[in-house]
Order: C-alpha cells, then structure tokens, then sequence
C-alpha cells in the first residue's frame, strides 16, 4: 500500500501564494497545481503499485497528447489546454511530473525522494516559470525541489522517511529564499516561504505578515 497522503489543491495559504502571480497567468498556475494535486491523488487514492503505475501511465500519454490533439473530457487537462499550453508549455514536459510520482509507489527510499524532489517540484515549478514569464534570476529549480519535498515530509506516515525528505528540503528552501524574487515569479516565491514556514511551524499571523512581506519586497 502507498504510504504517502497528499495535501489538497484548496489549502488557504497556498491559494493565497497563487494569487501573487500576474492576472493574466493565475488561471493557468491554478491549472498546474490542479494537475499536481490529480497525479498526487492517484497515490492517495491507490492501494496496489501496479494499479498506480497504470493510472499514472494514463496520466503521461494524455498529457503528451495535448500536444498534438484536442483534449479529452476531463477537467484538468481541459484547463491545461485551454490555460497553460497556449503560454508556451508543452504537454510531453508536463508528463515528466510523473516521473517525480511513480517512484513512491515502491520503496520509498534516498533515490525515490530525490526524483520526486526533480520531476515534481522542479519540473512544476520550471513550468510555472514559462507561464510566469518570471525572471531567469530567480532560484526556480531549488525553489520546486525544496517545496515538493517539505511537503512529501508533511504526507509521509514514515517518521525516518518524512525526517529524510525534511532534512533534504531545507538546503534548497533556504537558497531559494535568499534571493529577491521578480515580481512574476512572486506566487513561487511564497511558496517557498509557505514551506520553509511548515518546517518551522510558526503561528498563523506570523505566516501572514512573512508572506505579505514577501508580495510587497520579493524578500
């Protein structure tokens, strides 16, 4: 049985980071983490690994296939092509997300939780940055691999295994927030914050003023 759950896409705070980003991209960046969270509810939702495999397997081809053909009915990927695609994203890219998923549908072990951290946070957050059209300074990669994994620290229900992806987190986290995020790479930025916060787990107003500083100086 997977042993990791997944936090949900209607989270405040992370909605509250979503809505940093430029007017014109918000549709969209709300479309990639509806995408994050379906790949991540094909583990909550799984039992067998192999069952998994074959929906995340679904999962890859429709995504590339928005490439080349209209989408199918499903909610997700229909705002994908209606939202992120027309901004220079390419759905065959979007599937290497999986590739940050399958793995914990076995053994979650060192090797797992560093694909995760790549193919997860730092494709999405890579993405992202296209949709953006963020500044090419800032620190997006590290930024997507600190994030994915304080937040697979958050859903794992192995102590070691959370502990591991905790402590993999913060060297990237903490060179992520050292930098001044441009103005349209904000909405990532506080997701940053969002997590090294999680981490830390201060006080709800606490949370609120970081991250208004954060929309306000990019700090």
């Amino acid at each position: 049985m997977v042993n990791v759950t997944v936090m949900t896409i209607d989270d405040p705070e992370r909605a509250l980071a979503l809505s940093y980003a430029p007017a014109a991209a918000r549709a969209g960046l709300g479309a990639l983490f509806a995408l994050d969270a379906a790949l991540g509810q094909v583990l909550r939702t799984t039992r067998e690994p192999m069952v998994g495999q074959m929906r995340l397997a679904w999962w890859r081809e429709a995504l590339s296939r928005l490439d080349t053909a209209p989408p199918p009915g499903e909610p997700v990927l229909q705002a994908l092509a209606a939202d992120v695609l027309p901004h220079g994203v390419k759905g065959a890219t979007l599937a290497l997300m999986i590739d940050g998923w399958e793995p914990l549908l076995g053994v979650i072990d060192d090797a797992a939780i560093a694909a995760h951290a790549r193919w997860r946070g730092g494709a999405l957050f890579e993405q992202a940055a296209i949709l953006l059209r963020a500044d090419s300074g800032d620190p997006i990669t590290a930024a997507g691999q600190g994030w994915a994994l304080a937040d697979l620290a958050a859903h794992l229900s192995d102590p070691d295994r959370a502990t591991a992806a905790r402590h993999a987190a913060m060297p990237f986290l903490t060179d992520a927030a050292a930098y001044r995020w441009s103005r349209n790479g904000r909405a990532l930025g506080a997701l940053v914050h969002i997590a090294r916060l999680d981490l830390a787990g201060p006080a709800g107003p606490v949370r609120v003023a970081r991250l208004a500083w954060h929309r306000l100086t990019g700090r």
